[in-house]
């Protein structure tokens, strides 16, 4: 039913987010996303070791 994205569908998607945001936007978006994705990995990691804590 579903299959993964190969390279032409990649490169589509691609060129129509380059055309969306233009060229000086990408940068500034991708550093917003992995400072997302950074701070949501340190608040899983401190949710574990907060579960560890409570169980020892």
């Amino acid at each position: 039913m579903f299959r993964s994205i190969g390279l032409p569908e990649l490169i589509v998607i691609v060129v129509v987010f380059a055309l969306l945001f233009g060229g000086k936007k990408i940068p500034e978006l991708a550093k917003g996303l992995g400072e997302g994705i950074k701070h949501f990995k340190n608040a899983v990691k401190d949710e574990d070791n907060k579960d560890d804590t409570k169980k020892s």
